[in-house]
């Protein structure tokens, strides 16, 4: 019969087993309740009990409390990797000041309906997406865009819900619903960019389906038949259970999700929106980048360059004409005309207003038919076009189906653009192509002075979507055609490409609802960027699989054969994962 030191002891370290393992034994036994026997927290369980039952109390004590130890520190990693993207949390407003009586009353922003007034304080985020209508002031961007200059806004401007207001009272005209604003939807987004998993981490969780089961059964068969052979039960048992806790998948089951996640918060962090773990592997995988020429290589900030008036019109009228037609569009062209004009175009004068894609607008001025577009739009409504030939976008405008004369508007190459080219075929990427509406010789221009591979142009929407197909039937087996548009016009040809990147999205609702990635500023280079980040957490991901997986097949084997301890198997349970884990950590620093 035991002595009362014998007993003492037996029960100090069992107290000491429920104190550090209690939460482990009630996971396990939760999960073997709902049917989900073999999982890490069932191996540690019978691999420390096992180990107290031969008396080893002080190694049994160690598999739990160590595992705890690196249950901690998987939090802890977790935790920070989730702070890149919770960060983002903080951009939701928490109060709207609406004007009521002479007096500021603070309002839940869920309330504020659109075309109501709100007025935003130095230090305020601003509740909505609006446009000022009277102040001036300087925004901070940075939680949505990651962009640390601040940004002068006045009358005029729109402004989007969650930046903050650095220095001046405005007022604005709420222009969307709480639940339609960019805060809103960039929320969302990031909600649900974890479920949206990659071929690697799918991977895994196959893997651990049928692994777990398995060395479950080896360690069942290793401590059996081996003890049926030669009777040494005790000496076969200690082996079984070395054999289970160095099978333990967790550095699988956690440093490769945290990678992913890791890596989405690292693009998240810089303006660069992934929708999910399969879209940053994909953007490893790009083959041919396929580019829209306005808003994306350039930066359609249009402007007048020259005006060609027809016989019988100035340049003044011609220009108020084209403005009047293009009133209640918002494409580039439009404003560039509107901005020509040099003041806000009379509406009580148009009516009847069409927008006909890829080739213009036509509209009732004044109780007359007048058209502005391109040559198709002229040769449509059979007016006499003179084309113009100088470089730039050329805008023909008729008036009762007779030509009135063109505009030339010219459009610049963003800073970036040709570094961001370069950067792109520097990371593997085989093939550039420009898509574009515009004329052949602007296109060819431009596409020789950024280095792209092709480029064709005077596409209408579906051309450009025609396009991508044929691209994507050129490109070699397991890569991908990543398609990069503004997000406004190119929302058909985003959705057909294998991965599509929407440019300066930040005010797009369509951007954000066909785009796989959203990058929030209007740069180029930050498509080059999402490609470093996805290839750097690539790799990562790739190195915790190899070094998880060949280190547990070594020790497994060393278990097997007798030459491991319960010691260096704890090591290659919880070291390598911790190992792992601070692998998967590097995703999140990208310079």
């Amino acid at each position: 019969m035991p002595d009362i030191k014998t007993i003492l002891t037996a029960a100090c370290y069992i107290a000491i087993y429920v104190a550090v393992g209690g939460r482990v034994l009630l996971k396990a036994a939760r999960n073997i309740k709902r049917g989900d026997v073999f999982d890490e927290n069932f191996l540690m369980c019978v691999a420390s009990i096992g180990s107290i039952a031969l008396g080893e109390y002080v190694e049994g004590l160690a598999v739990l409390g160590l595992y705890r130890l690196g249950e901690y520190l998987q939090d802890r990693a977790v935790d920070k990797s989730r702070r890149a993207i919770s960060d983002l949390m903080d951009i939701r407003p928490d109060y709207a000041n609406i004007e009521k009586d002479g007096e500021l009353v603070r309002l839940d922003p869920e309330e504020l309906e659109p075309g109501q007034l709100i007025v935003i304080k130095p230090g305020e985020r601003v509740p909505a997406d609006a446009v000022i209508t009277e102040g001036s002031c300087h925004l901070d961007s940075s939680a949505l865009t990651g962009e640390s200059l601040p940004q002068e806004v006045s009358a005029g401007s729109e402004i989007y819900s969650g930046t903050i207001d650095l220095d001046g009272v405005v007022t604005a005209r709420v222009l969307k619903a709480a639940e339609e604003s960019t805060a809103a939807r960039i929320l969302e987004l990031v909600e649900d960019a974890a479920s949206s998993r990659a071929k690697s981490e799918r991977f895994i969780t196959r893997f651990a389906r049928w692994y777990t089961p398995s060395v479950c059964g080896a360690a069942l068969l290793l401590a059996v038949i081996p003890s049926l052979i030669t009777g040494a039960w005790s000496v076969w048992i200690r082996r079984a259970l070395i054999f289970l806790v160095v099978s333990c998948p967790c550095a699988l089951i956690i440093s490769i999700p945290l990678g992913f996640f890791a890596g989405i918060g690292a693009a998240s962090s810089r303006g660069i929106l992934i929708k999910g773990g399969n879209y940053l592997e994909a953007l490893s995988k790009t083959d041919t980048m396929v580019f829209d020429k306005t808003g994306t290589l350039t930066r359609g900030s249009f402007r007048v360059t020259e005006v060609f008036p027809a016989e019988g019109y100035t340049r003044e009228s011609l220009i108020e004409l084209a403005a009047l037609a293009e009133c209640y569009s918002d494409h580039p062209i439009s404003r560039s005309l509107k901005e020509a004009l040099g003041k806000e175009p009379d509406r009580s004068r148009v009516s009847d207003a069409v927008e006909k894609a890829g080739r213009g607008v036509s509209a009732l001025v004044d109780g007359r038919s007048v058209s502005c577009g391109n040559l198709a739009l002229m040769r449509d409504i059979g007016a006499a076009a003179v084309p113009v030939s100088d470089p730039g976008t050329a805008v023909y405008i008729a008036k009762d189906g007779v030509f009135a004369g063109s505009i030339l508007i010219s459009d610049e190459v963003k800073e970036d653009a040709a570094e961001a080219v370069r950067t792109i075929k520097s990371q593997g990427v085989r093939k550039t192509v420009m898509l574009t509406g515009d004329r052949s010789e602007i296109a060819e221009k431009i596409a020789k002075e950024l280095g792209l591979d092709e480029c064709y142009a005077q596409l209408l929407p579906q051309d450009k979507l025609e396009k991508v197909r044929e691209l994507k039937k050129q490109v070699p087996e397991k890569k991908i055609l990543a398609f990069a548009g503004d997000g406004i016009n190119d929302a058909p040809v985003l959705a057909g490409s294998d991965l599509g990147i929407a440019m300066g999205a930040m005010g797009s609702a369509a951007a954000v609802e066909a785009a796989d990635v959203v990058l929030m500023n209007d740069r180029p280079s930050d498509i080059a960027l999402a490609m470093r980040i996805s290839k750097k957490t690539m790799r990562i991901v790739y190195q915790d699989i190899v070094f998880s997986i060949g280190v547990k097949l070594l020790v497994l084997l060393l278990a097997a054969l007798g030459f491991a301890n319960m010691w260096l198997a704890i090591f290659a349970d919880v070291g390598v994962c911790m190992i792992a884990i601070l692998n998967s950590m590097r995703a999140l620093r990208i310079k």
